[in-house]
């Protein structure tokens, strides 16, 4: 499965690590789904993506990230950094997630869903899922802080963060149990609610 398209075309050395770390990972799932998880070895990934054990360890510090990692990351962070700098941190990121996921392909997708799955049913993942969501966090904290022109340990950059990464999690999670879920249109009314105040 290949990665979604990035806003800026990288380098060919870029692109070639790219391939090598989404071939991994489509490896593994698609051993995941064939044994299990608790019954694939990094051995077996390896081998199934033409890799060597050590050069999969370069790309993923364990077997638990191989699912974790997600490729859109890095491709939101330039979806957000590119809005115009007058738009308020909620409406940049929402024009952000319209864009990024406006465009994702049905594979990468159902990619990403079967990858939600695993996560939630499987207690290592979720374990790791935790430590991936406070490094998530952590760097669109550093990005909000830097268009507001705040420092990244004000209050307000943290809970902001905070609440706008909870809030998309427990969006996502219900979503995972839909044959094809329609993230756009669920983030839509996210940020329909979130700019109404969270009312109850």
């Amino acid at each position: 499965m290949s990665e979604p398209a990035a806003a800026d075309k990288p380098g060919l050395r870029e692109r070639k690590k790219a391939r090598t770390k989404a071939s991994i990972q489509e490896h593994a799932l698609r051993l995941f789904r064939e044994q299990g998880y608790d019954n694939t070895t990094v051995e077996q990934i390896a081998d199934a993506a033409e890799v060597s054990p050590s050069t999969f360890f370069r790309y993923f510090g364990s077997k638990e990230d191989v699912v974790v990692y997600d490729a859109l990351d890095p491709i939101l962070i330039a979806a957000w950094r590119a809005q115009p700098r007058e738009l308020a941190p909620m409406e940049a990121l929402r024009r952000a997630m319209r864009e990024v996921f406006g465009r994702l392909g049905p594979d990468y997708l159902e990619e990403m869903t079967e990858r939600g799955r695993l996560v939630y049913g499987v207690p290592a993942l979720r374990e790791a899922m935790v430590n991936d969501m406070i490094r998530t966090v952590g760097v669109f904290a550093e990005e909000i802080a830097l268009r507001c022109g705040r420092k990244v340990s004000d209050f307000d950059v943290q809970a902001f963060t905070g609440a706008m990464m909870g809030a998309m999690l427990a969006t996502m999670m219900p979503l995972l149990e839909q044959e094809h879920p329609d993230f756009v249109a669920a983030f839509e009314r996210l940020f329909d609610y979130l700019e109404k105040g969270m009312p109850l």
